[in-house]
């Protein structure tokens, strides 16, 4: 069996990509080796800037991804800051930011970089529009999961099994277009 390494100290992250994998006999290992983030204004030059470090540093195939939940009426906020944010002022101070707007659409972005010694990385993005909810609902998955409700859906991603979250999140896309690249290698 086939192992790639999945840069990433994110358990969930892990989850949902072992879900995916397991179709095509692929092991992911998770490898938290850390890598800095840049200040930038999309996701790909973070992934971008992620992987060479980790190609200096690491000589295996690896994966690793960022992602971002981009709300309309705070103008693209949180964004690439996803995380600094998620773990400041959480959920509940996205909720606050947004309790006296009507207007709550909201796209998850996500990036997968593929990693292997001797060649230049490869990216997979996928994205999932929807709203923000009103409240927290739900107990799985992870980061803003419990606020976010994609189009079509009236349950948020957190209550949600992680098979039927991965079956249309912007993760469970990119990871889709990444399978179908790692499937012919």
């Amino acid at each position: 069996m086939k192992q790639i390494y999945f840069i990433t100290s994110n358990g969930g992250k892990v989850a949902e990509a072992k879900e995916k994998f397991s179709k095509i006999s692929v092991e992911v290992v998770q490898k938290d080796l850390g890598y800095p983030e840049i200040q930038a204004i999309n996701l790909e030059d973070v992934a971008l800037y992620g992987a060479q470090h980790v190609l200096k540093n690491f000589n295996r195939p690896f994966i690793l991804e960022d992602a971002g939940i981009f709300i309309d009426s705070l103008d693209g906020f949180p964004g690439v800051f996803s995380a600094y944010v998620y773990h400041t002022i959480g959920c509940n101070g996205i909720l606050k930011l947004m309790e006296k707007t009507e207007k709550r659409d909201a796209v998850f972005k996500s990036v997968y970089a593929y990693g292997e010694p001797g060649k230049k990385p490869r990216f997979f993005a996928g994205e999932c529009r929807g709203k923000i909810s009103n409240d927290q609902r739900g107990n799985n998955g992870f980061g803003y999961d419990p606020i976010f409700i994609a189009d079509g859906e009236k349950r948020t991603f957190a209550e949600m099994k992680t098979a039927e979250k991965s079956s249309f999140s912007h993760r469970g896309k990119a990871l889709e277009k990444l399978i179908e690249f790692i499937k012919y290698l």
